[in-house]
């Protein structure tokens, strides 16, 4: 294994750097770091490398270093494209560029730098394929479309080097995979070609190093590796019972929920006290939510504004300028601003929430200050009992530099189904040839050669059941030469389609969002309406006219629907709706999990908690047990006419809601007649007719049975078979491979004319062809994303034999918080917080009661 490369023993900033380099460093009171200098110096020997370096560390200059000095001292005869950027996110590419085009233009350098995203207007993206600059900042999904033209060969036929900025962000992921197949193609168009990964947080090096590297045809490559070393500690505080009275001034943490709002009077005194604030959230709904309660409390009328992905593009740029030049003292965000755009005056980063992942809570801390000496500063704001336990753990682990690791992922196969139709819209090509290049790239490696075979199918004819079906058709030999086995598009309407729909980012079906005049009741046509931005239909869908809604910072009114736009006026309802989006929660990582449980298990460990938070767990220690660190803790209870069953895994609401749908089968089969279940992402509660505890007692339900690994066989592919589950991630599929266009010229589908078209292709695979290779695929999504089936496996597996179970006369501490989303499932449909709060009263005296 490649061990990092070593910092130069000598300064070797004079053999490395040209003058002009040397002075423009000095100009600035700078020196290179040695990690700039170690990755220039692997660049001269044609090495691709990856850079792992902390925020502010000049990791992107470090980057391009290299691609700068050459073109300096080397100019071309003529420009090609010498160096292809590619970012996870378009405001990354624009703002690195306005970053890097300083020392340019202050160097006199004659290097042409462009993005090319989805906002660059279409004469602009023709000229550049024409005349293509030097340096072009771009993403994953444009990356694919250049690749998609003929002239990709002689386009990309001079290109030295590729940048992979936040390489972490994008690899483990199917924008990784489509990124890992461009990757294979470039290597082919332009041999030699230097590949540069830059990352702040890698807890797994080795896959990021082998994702980097083409791969052989028998055993493993890795990139070379530079580690800078560390930037100061941050500074991290979880606020305390102190530092959140509520308006009542109880000082409580609340024992569930998830707004955080008694914190929000704390939060907003934090943005008073600093310069400029983030505060982020893990959700667009609790974006809105969080914003609104902020200006409600602005008595100073500070300027706070709101960012999202769901917000329109031009909000979203007014935003990034205005933060940068200094004029917000807090924005609102979700993981839109998650990575490196450089915004240097940020003095705090607040975490609204549990951050869910220890790398995720470093890659946010790491977005205040940018300055790699002084420490970044940190404030976490649990929204619950359970949630001060996962900031504790996500502090502690923030402060070690620990972090989560990567799942080593299997390339995604409708991810394969879109980059060969890419290839056949470029040029003819060879199945066998074509497979060469595939494997090449890391997340293939293994993939054999008869599915690579059926994915080539699916992409020429549907597969067997859809063969007969000319729409379906998509790629029909090339047939210019005798003998000739290369394969190309069907048809120019072919190839328009896969442009159009290029990519992996699959939204839930959006309708636009746009104020409009009112007349009574009755909408006035849209016309001249301001655009706030995009909002998912089924939530649209729940509305009647007059029904009122948080969005973009505003309480909006409902007024009717035009076409694919909802037609919105301003209110001030005092209790407006907040949308909720379809795959917008952060699942808890299985290393932030881990650390939870150790720190139930080790009393040592609560000192660090609140006195609320401690007297919580001495009585559950007192009443019950405490789950272990390795074991599973099962409590069964009596509540009114109900027996609960409540288990402790600490996976993950995705592994609960699995495990959940699988464990009520299992019990219904015991005839222990279960009603129903909800999961949290600590615990899991089941309410049954008979008792669970009493049945183990009896021995008619053996609670190792009842937890055994076999669950994830049949018990799986039965539930499957009968729930919806597996259609909605067949559409996502279905999209991704291009069996289903989004988009046509001139306009697009409606979410429901896409599932539609979705559901009836799924029925006649599912009856004609079980073994198709999008049912596959659709499978392999739902067992890792939807259903999280590995970590439930890796659960079954760690509690095997560790099971402890307790039987008791009421419900205890822990258990209350999932039992409270219970009565929230049944409250909120009438928003009676009266009722709520008395349940929530009741439940939690009756944990408490020492007698």
């Amino acid at each position: 294994m490649t061990k990092p490369a070593p910092a130069p023993k000598e300064d070797p900033q004079a053999a490395i750097l040209p003058p002009a380099f040397t002075h423009w460093f000095e100009a600035r009171g700078w020196r290179p770091r040695v990690h700039q200098l170690a990755l220039a110096g692997l660049a001269r020997e044609k090495k691709s490398t990856l850079l792992i370096a902390p925020t502010g560390a000049g990791k992107t200059l470090a980057g391009f270093l290299p691609t700068l000095v050459d073109l300096a001292t080397n100019p071309r005869k003529a420009r090609k494209l010498h160096t292809l950027y590619i970012s996870p996110l378009k405001a990354l590419a624009v703002d690195v560029k306005r970053n890097l085009e300083m020392p340019v233009a202050e160097m006199g350098l004659d290097i042409s730098i462009e993005t090319r995203t989805g906002d660059t207007p279409q004469n602009r993206r023709l000229r550049q394929r024409r005349e293509p600059p030097d340096i072009l900042m771009t993403t994953p999904e444009q990356l694919a479309l250049l690749l998609s033209y003929p002239d990709a060969r002689d386009f990309f036929g001079a290109l030295d080097c590729v940048v992979l900025d936040e390489l972490h962000a994008l690899a483990n992921s199917k924008r990784g995979d489509l990124l890992a197949l461009g990757l294979a193609r470039l290597s082919r168009l332009a041999p030699g070609l230097r590949r540069v990964g830059l990352s702040a947080t890698v807890a797994e090096p080795d896959e990021l190093r082998r994702y980097l590297m083409p791969q052989p045809a028998e055993g493993e490559s890795f990139s070379e590796i530079i580690v800078a070393p560390p930037g100061a500690v941050p500074e991290i505080a979880v606020l305390t019972p102190m530092e959140s009275e509520t308006e009542e001034g109880e000082g409580r943490i609340p024992w569930s929920g998830h707004s955080a709002r008694h914190a929000l009077p704390a939060v907003y005194e934090a943005i008073r006290a600093n310069r400029i604030v983030l505060v982020f959230v893990n959700t667009r709904s609790q974006a809105e939510f969080v914003f609104q309660e902020l200006w409600r409390l602005n008595e100073d009328a500070l300027p706070i504004a709101l960012h999202h992905g769901s917000l329109a593009a031009e909000a979203r740029r007014k935003v990034e300028a205005a933060m940068s030049a200094g004029s917000l003292r807090a924005v609102v965000c979700t993981s839109t601003l998650d990575l490196g755009i450089d915004w240097g005056e940020v003095d705090l980063v607040v975490n609204m929430g549990a951050p869910k992942g220890a790398s995720r809570l470093l890659q946010r801390i790491g977005r205040a200050n940018h300055r790699l000496d002084e420490p970044s500063r940190a404030l976490l704001v649990p929204a619950n009992r359970f949630e001060v336990l996962e900031c504790e753990a996500a502090r502690a682990a923030a402060l070690e530099g620990a972090q989560d690791g990567m799942v080593a992922r299997l390339g995604a196969l409708d991810v394969l189904a879109q980059h060969i139709l890419g290839c056949a819209c470029s040029e003819p090509f060879d199945p066998d040839d074509l497979y060469t290049e595939v494997i090449s790239a890391a997340p293939y490696r293994a993939l054999p050669r008869d599915d690579f075979g059926k994915v080539v199918d699916f992409v020429a004819t549907g597969g067997y059941a859809l063969k007969n079906y000319d729409r379906f058709a998509r790629l029909r030999p090339n047939a210019k030469h005798e003998g000739d086995m290369r394969l190309r598009a069907a048809s120019p309407s072919v190839i328009q389609q896969y442009r159009m729909n290029v990519g992996t980012i699959v939204e839930a079906p959006m309708l636009k969002v746009r104020m409009i005049k009112s007349r009574g009741r009755r909408p006035v046509g849209s016309m001249g309406g301001r655009y706030l931005g995009e909002i998912e239909e089924y939530f649209i869908d729940q509305l009647s006219p007059g029904d009122t809604f948080l969005f973009a910072g505003h309480v909006l009114r409902f007024e009717g629907l035009a076409e694919t736009e909802a037609l919105v006026t301003k209110s001030n309802a005092a209790e407006p709706m907040i949308p909720s989006y379809y795959g917008g929660k952060f699942p808890l990582s299985t290393y932030l999990a881990a650390r939870v449980r150790t720190m139930l298990a080790h009393r040592e460990q609560w000192s660090a908690l609140p006195p609320q938070v401690r007297e919580w767990l001495e009585i559950q220690a007192w009443r019950s047990v405490l789950p272990g660190e390795h074991n599973l803790l099962v409590e069964c209870f009596p509540r009114g006419d109900r027996y609960y069953l409540v288990c402790y895994p600490f996976e993950g609401r995705l592994a609960h809601q699995t495990l959940g749908m699988l464990l009520t089968r299992r019990l219904d089969r015991a005839g222990a007649r279960p009603l129903g279940f909800v999961a949290s992402e600590y615990s899991l509660a089941i309410w049954c007719l008979r008792d669970p505890g009493l049945m183990h007692e009896r021995h008619e339900l053996p609670l190792g049975e009842l937890f055994g690994e076999d669950m994830l066989g049949d018990d799986l592919d039965a539930w499957l078979a009968e729930s919806s589950l597996l259609k909605r991630t067949f559409r996502d599929c279905a999209i991704i491979s291009g069996l289903i266009e989004r988009r046509y010229p001139g306009m697009e589908k409606t979410g429901r004319q896409v599932t539609f078209s979705s559901d009836l292709i799924y029925n006649v695979l599912r009856e004609h062809e079980p073994d198709h290779i999008l049912l596959r695929a659709t499978y392999n999504d739902a067992a890792t994303g939807l259903l999280d089936v590995a970590r439930v496996a890796e659960m079954l597996k760690r509690v095997k034999t560790r099971i402890t179970l307790k039987r008791l006369d009421r419900v205890s501490p822990l258990a209350v918080p999932v039992l409270l989303d219970i009565g929230k499932v049944q409250i909120d449909g009438e928003a009676n917080e009266a009722l709520l709060a008395e349940a929530r009263d009741s439940l939690i005296e009756e944990a408490t009661r020492l007698v």
